[in-house]
């Protein structure tokens, strides 16, 4: 250690500091959304040329920790998690997959756009920023049109339920009611800032609008006819996708058997709630009770980001310095409403939290009234102890951790895991003694048990369940479960069943990502017995920071201590 406390930096952390500049330059968006500053007016070139740099920069990256000596166990930990990332992304370049990139949720269709939401807009500096980025939206869009067309030729195109989804997004953006015409808008009735910095917001969200309808004309004539109906990778290419979000190669069909006896179980749970809730009732009629309910009902979006904000913070003074260790700057997170075009999600703070952690709601269209037994457990999920302690605790880590592990890793397994975790964790220390508020947050698990059923099973060619009639699955067959073990609207769950389809393994890693974390706070009780703390074991899993679940499981037992 440094006199001050810090671990002294080592060749492993330099290499992989180095490839985290690196990767900032070749990737912006990337850049933006972990917080590394620096490029925050830039956009990535995603031609096949500049994707082949990213790859180039993977492997010389694990040429390098090749050559390297682990100084400890942290470095050993460092070199487990990027080779296994890194490695996983080369093999999965090779399938074709990143050219022809494209879904409703996580390609660049979304990223494009939603690095904007990450963007301050206080000042003349920050409107500077993002209009110097909107000028670069049509470049960007231009050079992804390359890489699909690229793909398309070596008839490796997404299906054609991808293609009509990330056409109405795209088309969505474009119009006179989307998002780049809404940021315009405000920068036009910012008085303080001057008439030409307007101008020029506003010339340039009008370009980025145009390369949207660029896109979408371009996905809808031309990529269309190439794509296939077909939707399921095969078991072959879903392990691999399976790996790249776990961090584990899982036994797909023990999964699978896994993911419908927890459904079950849950399902059980929920009917045992609803009738603490109206004595008699079946779950969907005390669900209904619920949001009929005046003392759960909240009016406006402004009255349901409050409601949030309130619960967030509460949530954060009660386990503060009881249950785990909130450094000061963790202290503070914000609620934000966002565009209509997406789930519920978080982002991290910057590197110096000047950016605080930011949790964001969807601002549906047309909807005015919320409830809110449906969302506590989801603010523990994306809030505290969640993601934002979970992200936040890692940036904060700058006294052990090097910056990629900081602020460049992540694995869905062990975020999204952490994330269903800390639901069942809150309502393990009596914060949904609630029924109302425990059946949120049953139904939001019976949610994630369902994505296992349907993301596993449908992509590797498995039996339905008989409850569905067995068989070959089919879109009926999946909506049929979804309806059956969700409260969500037709709408919503067509969205969520295209986002099975259209990114492989992803769905499943929050259900088996929450099983490794149960499994690993089980087996270090095991062996500590009596002096087991779960506040310490707390600090210690999450200071390990977001790596994949085999690596997490190592080092949280000590195995790259020698």
């Amino acid at each position: 250690m440094t006199a001050d406390g810090e671990r002294p930096a080592t060749a492993i952390d330099e290499i992989m500091d180095r490839f985290l500049d690196d990767h900032a330059k070749l990737d912006p968006i990337m850049a933006t959304t972990f917080g590394v500053t620096g490029h925050d007016t830039d956009l990535p070139d995603l031609s096949p040329d500049a994707r082949a740099d990213v790859s180039a920069l993977r492997r010389q990256t694990l040429a390098a920790l090749d050559e390297a000596e682990p100084a400890d166990a942290v470095d050993r930990a460092t070199v487990a998690a990027a080779r296994e990332q890194l490695t996983v992304s080369e093999l999965i370049r090779a399938t074709g997959a990143e050219e022809s990139w494209l879904n409703n949720i996580d390609s660049p269709v979304q990223t494009v756009r939603q690095v904007f939401d990450l963007m301050p807009t206080s000042t003349l500096e920050d409107w500077e920023a993002i209009g110097t980025r909107l000028g670069k939206v049509p470049a960007t869009i231009a050079s992804y049109i390359a890489s699909l067309s690229f793909a398309a030729a070596r008839d490796t195109v997404s299906p054609q339920r991808q293609v009509v989804a990330a056409t109405r997004q795209s088309l969505a953006n474009a119009g006179a009611d989307g998002f780049f015409a809404t940021l315009a808008e405000k920068a036009s009735t910012d008085r303080s800032l001057p008439r030409s910095l307007r101008t020029y917001v506003q010339h340039n969200a009008q370009q980025a609008a145009d390369a949207y309808q660029t896109l979408a004309t371009f996905l809808g004539e031309e990529l269309f006819a190439q794509a296939s109906a077909d939707d399921p990778v095969g078991e072959e290419r879903y392990a691999l996708f399976a790996r790249h979000h776990l961090g584990t190669s899982p036994d797909l069909a023990e999964a699978y058997e896994w993911g419908q006896a927890e459904l079950s179980r849950i399902s059980a749970q929920r009917r045992t709630t609803a009738e603490r809730i109206k004595p008699g009732s079946t779950v969907q009629e005390a669900m209904a009770h619920l949001t009929e309910d005046p003392a759960r009902r909240l009016s406006g979006v402004a009255a349901l980001q409050a409601w949030l904000q309130e619960k967030a913070d509460s949530a954060v003074a009660a386990l503060a310095g009881t249950h785990f260790d909130i450094p000061e700057p963790l202290r503070t997170l914000e609620c934000r409403i966002a565009p209509a075009d997406g789930g519920i999600y978080y982002t991290g703070p910057s590197d110096d939290f000047s950016r605080p952690g930011r949790m964001w709601w969807p601002e549906p269209a047309g909807v005015t009234e919320f409830s809110t037994w449906r969302e506590v457990s989801t603010v523990y999920h994306e809030g505290v102890p969640g993601h934002h302690l979970q992200v936040g605790q890692t940036v904060y880590r700058r006294d052990v951790l090097n910056r990629w592990r900081r602020l460049g890793s992540w694995v869905s397994g062990h975020g999204e895991g952490w994330g269903l975790y800390a639901e069942q964790l809150m309502a393990e220390l009596g914060f949904l003694d609630d029924p109302g508020d425990l059946l949120g947050m049953l139904s939001s698990q019976s949610f994630r048990a369902v994505r296992v059923v349907l993301d596993v099973g449908m992509h590797c060619g498995l039996d339905a369940p008989a409850e569905v009639g067995g068989g070959r699955w089919t879109d009926e067959k999946a909506m049929s479960l979804l309806r059956a073990h969700t409260s969500k609207s037709e709408e919503r769950l067509r969205y969520e069943l295209d986002r099975y389809l259209g990114l492989p393994g992803q769905a499943a890693s929050y259900k088996l990502g929450e099983r490794a974390w149960l499994r690993l706070r089980e087996d270090v009780r095991a062996i500590e017995g009596d002096s087991f703390d779960l506040k310490d074991f707390h600090r210690r899993a999450l200071d390990v920071g977001s790596v994949g679940l085999d690596v997490l499981s190592a080092a949280v037992l000590g195995e790259f201590d020698n």
